[in-house]
């Protein structure tokens, strides 16, 4: 009785579950098409991927390569979050000209602002290549030799792909290891910024209601993709043209109800469902806390000096948020996993799965598998400790550490590649730098580093730290870096910087910035790196073999899908409230009145635009509004992460009804384990998209340029907005 009891854990699948999972768009024939039919979806596979003809995945491009964005008009118009084209809003901002706090709108082509570096990335084609990337691999082979065959395979295949001259063959690993799908792209590189709202809607709760529900923020910015005359990628020019998309997205004026069918369309950056539970213990118990506590003491530091100086509050801004952006994500995970009992949950599949290698004579093949995760992991703890501190603190959290780790790479650069590729690297970081020192505070960044160092040497485990950190003063140490070092300014770093490589490297190391990072680093990877790796590396085979079993020993119906690698994939569930603790409930859709109840005047999280406190007290929604109502946001059951940022989410009919941005507090354990009872994604609905920008921009040239339909009254022809 208790093998069929543990049994049925592992391979039942409960209904509502249906709405979990990260799915290839070009494998949703079957399975997936069926059950996105059964939750409602009007579409085929078909309308959402297809090689031969224009459908959904042609309007659904990587944005500058971390969050997701959507084409909505025949002239290229682009819509992603607020927060994803916020450093680029940011770089055009001055005290003079504050488009962070006053919002920007370009009310003709001409007024659109370039983005230098920023891309837009569509996927052409996706193919299978499991069979050629492992040619040649054997079981005798160590992984070492397993992985090196594996990378000259993915180099082949990539160089003998066909595409065109202006496309891009990339190889990418699906299940640990045990598929190889290879996407055909085309990046575009002239996008231009063409509006976005100020940071009091765009923002509007700030890191307070960050993964949070109930939310009210207007998440969203504007970009257009340009093109060359023949509408390829080009680098920016001003004879470049609005590009003219296969497909784009109409935008649904119907919004959305409760039970309603939802496709989130993106790139999601990485999840780990398959890990371990020795592995989830190691998140909840060592990584996740390390990590929250020094982020802890940046983001207090950061957060005195930008509440007290505007200037600062302009140089931070993004900084802040990014920091912000995972030190809250990380908690929520930790809450949500203790919640859930993921570690309980995954310790009985575990046990369900033994029980079927045991029951189909698979010993010799996966039985080992569980307990050398155990070994592996807990050998593994300490390296991946102190590799989460090294990360945090050298690379993350402490500008001047950042920018001295990449001269200390650079003199690596030397050391292995020659004077040549030394000084082609030198330029290209000296060059780069100017924009980031622009944004640069010494007094902010010094404090930090007080805080972070002390905090470093005393949590490290003795073992690796440098020998110049044990019985350190810090205090001194700290004057003598921000008083000495040639880091702390954008004109005294290109001064450290010029000359001949020999030069620039005694300069280097007599900078007092400079002999930190490298005593950090040099430790690291004398002390760290090396181990951590080879357990890394056996790790990775055991998740490969672990995956393998998984998808062997499962029935063939079973819901087993690939992790996410920042790669194209579809998301389906429901519009669903949650209930997050006992006898609370939270509807799946607010309003604009819940805006004007957290507004607090000057505030730096709450404070409200005068415009659009006028335009509720007027109820001045146009035909935007539902029953009176201005709808701001709503969640469902999309099973999102990082990387969906950005995303589209989609009707059962492949219309655009809002703008994935977050996820509830509760649910971002769902990179580890999805729970359907706790896992929620958050959305801008479209229809306050269009509210901000035809009612409180005024930027009705942007409207005409949309396709508005009612698809729930049948009408899916095109509504121009007068």
């Amino acid at each position: 009785m208790k093998l069929l009891r543990l049994l049925f854990i592992f391979l039942s699948v409960p209904l509502f579950a249906q709405q979990g999972g990260m799915w290839i768009p070009s494998l949703l024939e079957g399975m997936n098409e069926t059950e996105m039919k059964n939750l409602g979806m009007k579409m085929s596979a078909k309308d959402i991927y297809d090689v031969n003809n224009a459908s959904l995945k042609d309007a659904i491009p990587h944005f500058n390569g971390g969050c997701t964005s959507e084409v909505i008009s025949d002239q290229g118009l682009l819509l992603t979050n607020h927060h994803c084209g916020y450093s680029q809003i940011q770089s055009h901002s001055t005290l003079e000209n504050d488009y962070l706090a006053d919002g920007f709108w370009a009310m003709s082509k001409k007024e659109e602002l370039p983005n230098p570096g920023v891309t837009a990335t569509f996927i052409v084609r996706i193919e299978d290549v499991t069979t050629k990337i492992m040619a040649g691999i054997t079981d005798a082979m160590s992984e070492a030799d397993k992985k090196a065959k594996i990378e000259t395979n993915i180099a082949a295949v990539s160089q003998s792909s066909v595409k065109e001259a202006w496309q891009e063959n990339r190889v990418r690993t699906f299940y640990e290891g045990n598929q190889y799908m290879l996407f055909v792209v085309e990046t575009y590189k002239d996008i231009r910024l063409v509006g976005a709202p100020p940071s009091s809607i765009g923002k509007f709760g700030s890191d307070s209601d960050n993964w949070i529900w109930p939310r009210h923020t207007g998440d969203f910015s504007l970009f257009r993709i340009y093109a060359d005359k023949n509408n390829r990628p080009a680098e920016y020019s001003e004879d470049n043209v609005p590009y003219t998309p296969k497909h784009f997205l109409p935008i649904s004026l119907d919004g959305v109800a409760e039970n309603d069918f939802t496709l989130v369309f993106g790139f999601p950056g990485t999840t780990d469902e398959y890990l371990p539970a020795v592995a989830i213990e190691q998140v909840i118990n060592t990584l996740n806390p390390a990590r929250i506590a020094i982020r802890d003491k940046a983001l207090a530091v950061q957060d005195k000096y930008m509440r007290a100086d505007p200037q600062i509050k302009i140089q931070y801004a993004s900084k802040f948020a990014s920091i912000a952006n995972y030190w809250k994500k990380w908690r929520g995970e930790t809450l949500g996993l203790k919640k859930s009992n993921a570690v309980g949950i995954k310790k009985q599949q575990e046990s369900a799965l033994t029980a079927q290698i045991n029951k189909k004579g698979k010993q010799q093949e996966y039985g080992q598998l569980l307990p050398q995760f155990e070994t592996y992991y807990t050998q593994r703890e300490p390296y991946a400790l102190a590799r989460e501190y090294f990360l945090e603190t050298a690379l993350r959290n402490v500008e001047l550490l950042r920018t001295a780790y990449q001269a200390y790479q650079l003199v690596q650069v030397y050391e292995n590649r020659g004077e040549q590729s030394f000084e082609d690297r030198r330029d290209n970081m000296v060059d780069r730098m100017s924009s980031q020192y622009k944004n640069y505070s010494k007094k902010v960044d010094e404090e930090v580093f007080d805080a972070l160092i002390a905090f470093y040497a005393e949590k490290v485990p003795a073992q690796f730290l440098p020998d110049s950190f044990k019985d350190m003063n810090v205090e001194a140490l700290t004057k003598n870096v921000y008083g000495n070092s040639a880091f702390v300014s954008y004109n005294s770093f290109k001064t450290l910087m010029d000359g001949d490589a020999e030069t620039v490297i005694t300069n280097l190391k007599n900078d007092p910035g400079y002999q930190v990072v490298k005593d950090m680093a040099d430790a690291y990877f004398e002390k760290v790196a090396p181990k951590y790796e080879e357990l890394q590396l056996n790790i990775s085979g055991l998740e490969r073999d672990y995956m393998k079993a998984l998808l062997e020993l499962s029935p063939k119906d079973a819901r087993i899908f690939p992790n996410a690698n920042s790669t194209l994939r579809v998301t389906y569930g429901k519009v669903a409230g949650y209930s997050p603790a006992d006898a609370v409930y939270y509807e799946p859709v607010t309003h604009l009145e819940g805006v004007i109840q957290k507004y607090v005047p000057g505030d730096y999280e709450f404070d409200v635009p005068q415009k659009l406190i006028d335009l509720y007290n007027a109820k001045d929604y146009g035909e935007y509004a539902e029953d009176g109502r201005m709808p701001v946001n709503f969640i469902g059951t999309n099973h999102t992460t990082g990387g969906n940022s950005g995303s589209p989410a989609i009707d059962a009919y492949g219309n655009l009804v809002g703008l994935n941005f977050d996820r509830v507090w509760e649910g971002t354990m769902s990179d580890y384990y999805y729970d359907p009872a706790l896992s929620r994604n958050i959305m801008v609905d479209a229809r306050y998209v269009l509210f901000i920008i035809d009612k409180y921009a005024g930027a009705k040239n942007l409207i005409e340029e949309m396709k508005l339909v009612h698809p729930k009254k049948g009408n899916k022809k095109s509504k121009k907005k007068k």
